[in-house]
């Protein structure tokens, strides 16, 4: 793979789908990476936290220092530098546009590795919070903020994107300053299986949808929808976004998906440490040296790490796969989307199982759930069985997997404990979002208050 920052020749389409073929790796060398992300809060008022001040995240992200993180800092124009994430051990914590927290974790080898790193971040961020008179809460969507009260976390990228996302969509500025999402990453062995994987996991994406819906309020009342956040992403940029009907079509593969990355406007390119402004264009025209912004100044492949981060559909293949589909929850929900998607994609009957779920499924099909789910959870039909039914499916096949993999705590517990609440949810067909609104019409009496207090972390 060529990199002109150190070979004249321009990238061609075999460099880009290279850099995608290359986390191709043997299954000895598999690994699960969680994400989620957070609002963070104040305790009294429950208002949003700016980036600066003494109880602001800056404050937050050196508190964390002393657990060992250490800071990573972004150039700025006037020369100075801004704190914007921590790196400890192959994880990080960085900040989403509106301020929510991100933990990336490192790439572990078993459910009970990951649930420990989630729980051991949250107890740390408690214990800073605590002293800044901070919370942080675990939904899909704010559940009372304002768009226009959003906090500006001061990462260059995100000017960048703010600026753009409302000339491409009506929520994308939703998307950025009001969403959060629970995430795994999953390895693949080959093209092949990365296929299989891609295809199944894209079908399945609106149950996961369903099981993990938890943002049913907006601005302090009920939204209609039950995963608002997956709702923003029906409306924040076609370009990058949806269920990439070509990913089921004769000869997907890495080739076809770079070739689909390369047509993705792009939003921008860093140089000297500072980004540069290229929303909307070409990276076919950069890769040529012919943008106007950069003149002469051709694509590197670092170039095009930073554009192929920038496209969101609901599963992204990175040099590893990336389920996109759940909104943010509990602990408990943190460690068991990680498990759901290990159950089915590291045994090789559960990933044949799940795709007998949806092969049949037509793209209209696929469209439709992922609408439907977004208002009513695990009632959605798609193919003429309800949601709930293959969610349930879905859910034992996931099960039976992780109980093949043996991966055992020292209480000799496989992995499939993590899955405990999916089942719950699954047989009495109520969404997490659903028993929220009981809350909010039974015991809260309407004050949407009540739900810093047990959807806190």
């Amino acid at each position: 793979m060529a990199d002109s920052a150190y070979d004249d020749r321009p990238l061609t389409l075999d460099d880009l789908t290279a850099s995608f073929a290359v986390g191709s790796k043997p299954v000895s060398e598999w690994r699960v990476g969680a994400e989620h992300e957070k609002f963070g809060f104040h305790l009294e008022a429950h208002d949003p936290v700016e980036y600066g001040g003494p109880d602001g995240i800056e404050a937050m992200l050196k508190g964390l220092m002393r657990f060992g993180w250490k800071g990573v800092y972004e150039a700025r124009a006037d020369g100075g530098e801004t704190l914007i994430a921590l790196e400890r051990n192959g994880a990080s914590v960085s900040l989403e546009p509106g301020g929510p927290f991100e933990l990336s974790g490192a790439p572990l080898n078993t459910m009970h590795e990951i649930c420990e790193e989630t729980g051991g971040h949250l107890e740390e961020v408690k214990a800073v919070a605590d002293e800044l008179g901070l919370g942080f809460l675990g939904l899909g969507f704010h559940p009372t903020l304002k768009r226009e009260d959003a906090p500006i976390m001061p990462k260059g990228r995100y000017g960048i994107m703010r600026r753009y996302m409302p000339l491409v969509g009506g929520l994308g500025l939703d998307m950025m300053f009001r969403t959060c999402t629970v995430q795994a990453n999953l390895d693949f062995s080959s093209e092949a299986d990365m296929v299989a994987k891609f295809r199944t996991s894209l079908a399945l994406q609106p149950i996961a949808t369903a099981l993990f819906a938890n943002s049913p309020f907006t601005e302090g009342k009920p939204n209609g929808f039950l995963s608002a956040r997956a709702n923003v992403w029906t409306d924040t940029d076609p370009d990058r976004t949806g269920m990439l009907n070509f990913v089921f079509e004769d000869g997907f593969g890495f080739e076809r998906y770079a070739r689909y990355a390369l047509d993705v406007p792009m939003y921008f390119a860093k140089r000297n440490g500072l980004y540069v402004d290229l929303a909307g264009q070409s990276f076919s025209a950069f890769m040529d040296g012919k943008l106007d912004a950069l003149p002469g100044d051709r694509a590197t492949l670092k170039d095009w790490a930073d554009h192929t981060t920038t496209i969101f559909p609901e599963v992204r293949l990175k040099t590893y796969l990336e389920m996109r589909g759940a909104d943010g929850g509990p602990w408990s929900r943190l460690c068991a989307l990680p498990a759901l998607w290990t159950g089915i994609f590291y045994d090789s009957a559960a990933l044949a199982a799940a795709w007998d779920l949806c092969k049949d499924w037509t793209a209209e099909d696929r469209e439709n759930v992922r609408r439907d789910v977004n208002k009513l959870g695990l009632k959605a039909v798609v193919a003429g069985r309800t949601v709930q039914d293959v969610a349930r499916d879905m859910i034992a096949i996931s099960r039976e997997g992780l109980k093949r993999r043996d991966r055992l705590d020292g209480s000799f517990i496989d992995e499939s404990i993590y899955l405990g609440e999916l089942e719950e949810i699954a047989h009495s067909g109520l969404t997490p979002a659903e028993r929220l609104l009981e809350k909010f019409h039974g015991p809260w009496a309407g004050d949407i208050n009540r739900v810093f207090e047990d959807c806190a972390y």
